[in-house]
């Protein structure tokens, strides 16, 4: 499973407007202190489909810049 944290697309930051939190304590949140960019989400995508991943099974793969580690709030 590719579990994504806030992906800075369309959906993304309309879904920011109906959170109780702005943009920019979400920012705050996220250790690398940006938005998942689409293009890192389907990289984990195209990983998990090739020969590259045959041994790994059973996993969640976050591609969240670190948010959902040990933070309760959003991950």
């Amino acid at each position: 499973t590719i579990s994504p944290g806030w992906v800075e697309t369309e959906l993304g930051m309309n879904s920011i407007e109906e959170s109780d939190f702005s943009k920019d304590e979400i920012v705050d949140c996220i250790p690398q202190k940006r938005f998942v960019k689409p293009e890192e989400v389907a990289n984990a995508a195209v990983f998990l489909a090739s020969d590259l991943s045959s041994y790994i099974t059973g996993q969640i793969i976050r591609v969240d810049g670190g948010i959902g580690v040990g933070n309760r709030n959003f991950g």
